[in-house]
């Protein structure tokens, strides 16, 4: 399910936050954790290489669109959510905008603060609605 899948590479690109080496053995294990069969396992590790392979230019679109907050003041796990969804939103053609932002603030919901869900779909609603 790739509900499953988006978290499981939440919980890669969070970890890559911090400046964890999220070599394929710690991947392999979060991916075995959340049962992810092989399909969801290639759509979560797409999202993880989409976000590292295009992080500057996400982190471009947070400071554009998250005007009263510098990055450092956001909290990780929403920046974590945030590229996450913005990797998904502008490069995976066949998912659309509003699923990932529904499925972001659903993580933000689960893994962060209280106003984080309507922080999260906020930002991403700025996004897809320029």
């Amino acid at each position: 399910m790739r509900s499953q899948a988006r978290e499981a590479a939440f919980k890669l690109v969070f970890a890559d936050e911090f400046g964890s080496d999220t070599d394929a053995r710690f991947e392999a294990q979060i991916y075995h954790k959340e049962g992810l069969n092989e399909e969801d396992r290639a759509f979560a590790h797409k999202l993880v290489g989409l976000v590292k392979e295009h992080k500057e230019e996400l982190l471009a679109v947070l400071d554009e669109k998250v005007e009263r907050f510098a990055q450092y003041r956001i909290y990780t796990a929403d920046r974590a959510i945030l590229l996450l969804a913005l990797a998904e939103i502008k490069y995976v053609d066949d998912v659309p905008p509003v699923v990932s932002v529904s499925e972001a603030a659903g993580l933000a919901r689960k893994y962060s603060t209280e106003n984080s869900a309507s922080f999260v779909n906020g930002v991403l609603g700025g996004v897809i609605n320029q």
